[in-house]
């Protein structure tokens, strides 16, 4: 069978043999509901209650205050439209980078009587002091700025962010998705009231992730019904998901440091390939994932570079992921100040794990070809 080379971690990431073998028993005679009295139910709950502490460690947090959802689209509209729906309406406060979940939750807001504030970035991503400043000083009542962005990979500073959006007296929120397993992730440090993370992100299984929130804030459910999850998050537990997710969690924290060593070579060596082919690379001067590229060419649309290359036997994205089905170009680089053109042509790479250096070398040779035809086509269009 035809398997390509997978360039597309940020997107999903593929389970962890060891994540499988614990979640087995949960899909066979581990099959309880948490919530019933008898044995089966006991060693459901237990399974439960021992992966959210392997979920609280992972990010510094207390147990009490993990939240199991289905994914992190789920965990950021709990934490924005539930917050809102215990406040009067004031401002909602977004990056002008963050993924749709984040944007389009704050949106809906404004139906509700909120006001909708967009923080600016700056050419790398990065978010602007002074922008950031001047939202600061309408005083919102939610502010959410990813740690980690999903097309660039840029970072941000968080910390310093959350302190001053908290002194206004707002609660701050932070997407970590992307960061989790790759970064330090740190619910206290980074002194925010939420933050979200998910399982499939860090070779976990698809359909469960959490928001993890200081029990301090109030926050109105989504889902009403038997009162699980604090009542927060009502519906029978999914066993083996959330046991997987709790393994996986544990084992990104241990595997990190060597991850992060192993990535940062191989995505030196992808970019100084991208550079002697002309390459724009974009963040490339601010702090990033260790594993993220998001690049483009001049006059090459990635849509169709992409197609190329996924025929060739790679696999890679063209933007986010999660909205792939949007022709516009991408959000985040048009925040940015990159011109839609170049916009429309970019390429993300996001390595992992499994991810070799002989791949990366045989992804640049292939790349090479590929340009090369599009570009003499454009020539005999010309």
């Amino acid at each position: 069978m035809f398997a390509p080379v997978y360039f597309d971690h940020n997107a999903t990431t593929p389970l962890d043999p060891q994540v499988r073998e614990a979640m087995l028993p949960y899909l066979g005679a581990r099959f309880g509901n948490a919530s019933s009295r008898h044995e089966y139910g006991r060693q459901a709950r237990a399974a439960i209650d021992a992966a959210r502490a392997q979920v609280a460690a992972a990010v510094g947090a207390h147990p009490t205050e993990v939240i199991f959802t289905s994914g992190g689209s789920e965990a950021n509209n709990l934490f924005l439209k539930g917050a809102a729906a215990t406040m009067k309406p004031g401002r909602v406060a977004v990056s002008a980078i963050e993924h749709p979940c984040v944007r389009e939750a704050a949106k809906r807001l404004v139906k509700q009587g909120w006001q909708f504030d967009e923080i600016g970035v700056d050419a790398q991503g990065v978010v602007d002091e002074a922008a950031f400043a001047k939202v600061m000083d309408g005083r919102p009542r939610l502010v959410s700025v990813m740690l980690a962005n999903n097309e660039s990979g840029v970072l941000q500073s968080i910390a310093p962010l959350a302190t001053a959006a908290r002194a206004q007296g707002a609660f701050f929120h932070t997407d970590a998705v992307q960061a989790l397993g790759k970064v330090p992730v740190d619910f206290r440090a980074l002194g925010v009231n939420a933050l979200t993370v998910s399982g499939h992100k860090i070779y976990g299984p698809i359909g469960v992730g959490a928001l993890v929130i200081d029990k301090r804030v109030e926050v109105a459910p989504l889902i009403d019904g038997g009162g699980q999850e604090r009542g927060l998050r009502s519906g029978t537990e999914n066993l083996a998901a959330i046991v997987g997710f709790g393994l996986a969690c544990e084992l990104a924290e241990s595997r990190r440091a060597s991850d992060a060593a192993c990535l940062t070579q191989l995505k030196a060596k992808l970019e100084s390939g991208l550079g002697g082919l002309g390459a724009r690379v974009f963040s490339a001067g601010a702090a990033r994932l260790a594993g993220t590229s998001f690049f483009a060419f001049d006059g090459i649309d990635g849509e169709t570079l992409v197609g190329k290359l996924d025929r060739a036997g790679f696999a890679c994205a063209s933007g986010s992921a999660c909205s792939s089905a949007n022709p516009e170009p991408s959000k985040t680089l048009l925040a940015m100040g990159v011109a839609p053109e170049m916009a429309r042509g970019a390429i993300r790479i996001s390595l992992g794990r499994a991810t070799t250096d002989d791949e990366v070398g045989r992804f640049i040779g292939v790349l090479t070809e590929e340009l090369k035809r599009l570009r003499g086509l454009s020539a005999m269009a010309s």
